[in-house]
């Protein structure tokens, strides 16, 4: 018998994988499970399928985890979260009310006192701010590093700082928010390999919310983790807020266990509005990622833009180069950009604007621009803001699928302004 996953692409499978119709009157669409709790068919039912959400033993061959209570599983979370596996090929996904418990819940699972995290910099404002203000509350040190080292350079900065023998994971967002700073995944996996033990294993998590499910795919390599802000592209209207992390069976299911007693999982209906913008995720995704492609070649050719920060224009043959042609299947639709000048220009800009919004998040069907050393950024030392390339005349832009003609226009009367 074979198995729909095998043959059909995942964007086919958006509609229907993970639910029969037969299960809930015809209905072609999974309803709402909007319930908190569920009915065992026999108190031994009840006994194993709680063994099991509890960790007290593994499923057995063939065994399904079944339904309890919502704060542990709900129809509508679990058929989402098997339709999130087959975009990054993975085992297991637990799914999270929003992007940040989904990170902090990797962190607080697979961290303990005395641990170490390297991380790429820059990161999202709100990930710096967990591991420089919160974790060091239990004893957990956050060491940022370059994304322009090189193996050879990232293990010389984790042996100067003594921390070799400390270090429990490398956290990363490739490409870096907001700058598109690229991160080899293979090169952080080779590090994390050479310094694991028997005892200890280095883990690789990779936030990949600026590419989405579709562009790529940091399993493949080697990545222990894929973390998402499903707000963002999955979501892809604005509309909701919610978090991922995707993994092998046995990291998830540390994840499910611990989000069972944080409760921290989203809700029956914010998995069911996920599940809708599944349905339309590539389509979107695809026409966001030709509009930035045209915006950012006008942005290139504007004498008051200095300098745009977008996959499409990494100088051929740079190490940069090289990583996105290993681990990237497009340009995206993110772009940043210096204007000339510093705040006063970029807050003019901004301001300008008139069919784009000017407000943070990113990835949805609208087109948002935001000025990250004020904005998302800001709780960034401003000196460490510098060095990371986030000036004051830095503008981020998400781009998204209105008719890019329209984009432009807007964008070139708000330089003219």
């Amino acid at each position: 018998m074979f198995k729909k996953e095998e043959i059909f692409r995942p964007e086919s499978l958006m509609m229907s994988y993970g639910y029969n119709p037969a299960w809930s009157e015809g209905a072609i669409k999974c309803p709402v499970f909007q319930t908190s709790t569920f009915v065992f068919a026999t108190a031994e039912e009840g006994k194993a399928f709680f063994e099991v959400a509890y960790g007290l033993r593994g499923k057995e061959p063939g065994e399904k985890t079944g339904l309890i209570y919502s704060r542990i599983n709900n129809p509508d979370l679990e058929i989402l979260e098997n339709r999130l596996c087959l975009w990054d090929k993975a085992e297991e996904c637990a799914v999270f009310e929003s992007g940040m418990s989904a990170i902090t819940t990797v962190f607080l699972e697979f961290l303990k006192p005395g641990d170490v995290v390297m991380y790429s910099m820059p990161l999202y404002g709100g990930t710096e701010h967990f591991l420089q203000h919160i974790l060091p509350k239990w004893g957990i040190k956050a060491i940022g590093f370059s994304p322009e080292l090189d193996e050879e350079g990232l293990l010389s900065q984790i042996r100067e700082n003594e921390v070799a023998s400390d270090l429990a994971m490398i956290y990363i967002e490739s490409p870096a928010n907001p700058t598109n700073t690229l991160i080899d995944i293979e090169m952080c996996k080779s590090v994390a390999s050479q310094l694991s033990t028997k005892e200890k294993t280095i883990r690789i998590a990779v936030d990949n919310t600026y590419m989405g499910p579709l562009w790529q795919h940091p399993l493949k390599h080697g990545a222990d983790f894929v973390l998402y802000s499903a707000t963002k592209y999955i979501g892809g209207h604005s509309d909701l807020i919610a978090g991922a992390v995707l993994g092998s069976s046995e990291l998830i299911t540390r994840i499910k266990t611990l989000r069972t007693f944080l409760g921290n999982m989203a809700s029956p209906w914010t998995g069911w509005m996920l599940m809708r913008s599944l349905e339309t995720l590539k389509v979107r995704m695809e026409q966001q990622a030709l509009n930035a492609a045209k915006v950012a070649v006008y942005l290139e050719a504007h004498p008051k833009v200095t300098r745009v920060y977008f996959l499409g224009n990494i100088p051929l043959n740079s190490e940069q180069h090289k990583i996105f042609q290993k681990q990237f299947l497009s340009t995206g639709a993110m772009l940043s950009f210096d204007i000339a000048g510093g705040e006063k220009e970029a807050f003019r800009f901004l301001n300008a604007l008139k069919l784009i919004k000017l407000a943070v998040s990113l990835g949805g069907t609208e087109s948002l621009a935001e000025h990250p050393a004020t904005m998302t950024h800001v709780g960034i030392e401003p000196q460490k803001r510098i060095e990371m390339g986030i000036t004051d005349a830095l503008i981020r832009i998400s781009v998204g699928v209105e008719n890019y003609h329209d984009l432009i226009w807007d964008i070139e009367q708000a330089l003219s302004d």
